[in-house]
């Protein structure tokens, strides 16, 4: 096992070139830093401790950030509605239909009326992430270079966000765009040949040790999703804190 401290000067944060970095942002960000202790174990998983809740979310979204930045910016392109801005034009209709669903108007709202406790930890996931950006100047950001805080909120219903794939594209496309030139929309996949919406959600197989080669349970989560679809890790804190399980890749919370 080997531990990673995030313990750095401040001499040596200004060398880096930092994005958008507001004044005052590097000492806040210096004193999440020393107050957070990384440790990988021999899988690579992060088990993050700190010294507040703050300073354990700040930890936690640092290391989703070094283990697979491009999903946690991908994810919050898809929940703010901005996957346009990196993938053209294609994407403009999932970016309508998720503004639809999740106003940033409204999010900015709610985390102004967010009690104290609450908005501490999204300024340390906003932090976390800035940090990351900060002291990584080769990480390149499709869009988002710097992270706000009312953004968490985007990304924090459910496991994967909530049912708006129950909208379809096509009838989207066809009602606010141009559909004289465009074909009518064709029917959803979810859809079976009599107009029947096929069964939806999540699942999982659970193998009772006396079916497996090795006498030992078998447990087989969401393989609908991609592997490496969450994120695994500990956050501990000296507040009290201690959870260990999977976020989806940013998210500040844990399954």
């Amino acid at each position: 096992m080997h531990a990673l401290l995030f313990l750095l000067s401040a001499a040596t944060l200004v060398q880096v070139p930092a994005p958008r970095a507001h004044e005052g942002d590097v000492a806040r960000w210096t004193r999440h830093a020393r107050a957070v202790l990384i440790t990988r174990d021999d899988w690579g998983i992060p088990h993050v401790r700190g010294k507040t809740d703050a300073d354990a979310v700040f930890g936690m979204v640092y290391a989703q950030a070094e283990d697979d930045f491009n999903r946690v910016e991908t994810n919050y392109l898809l929940s703010t509605g901005r996957l346009a801005e990196a993938e053209g034009e294609r994407a403009l209709w999932q970016d309508l239909r998720m503004k639809l669903f999740i106003d940033p108007d409204s999010m900015r709202a709610k985390y102004a009326a967010s009690p104290r406790w609450l908005k501490r930890l999204m300024d340390a996931w906003a932090d976390g992430l800035n940090y990351y950006l900060f002291t990584h100047p080769k990480a390149k950001p499709r869009v988002i270079t710097r992270f706000e805080p009312w953004m968490a909120l985007t990304f924090s219903e459910g496991s994967i966000g909530g049912d708006i794939e129950s909208v379809d594209l096509g009838e989207l496309e066809a009602f606010y765009g141009d559909s004289a030139s465009r074909p009518a929309p064709a029917v959803a996949p979810s859809q079976t040949g009599d107009g029947a919406k096929e069964p939806s959600g999540s699942n999982g197989f659970a193998i009772a040790p006396a079916n497996t080669v090795n006498g030992r349970a078998l447990l087989l989560i969401n393989p609908h999703t991609s592997f490496f679809f969450r994120a695994e890790l500990q956050m501990t804190s000296e507040e009290g804190l201690n959870a260990y399980g999977a976020a989806t890749w940013g998210q500040f919370f844990l399954y």
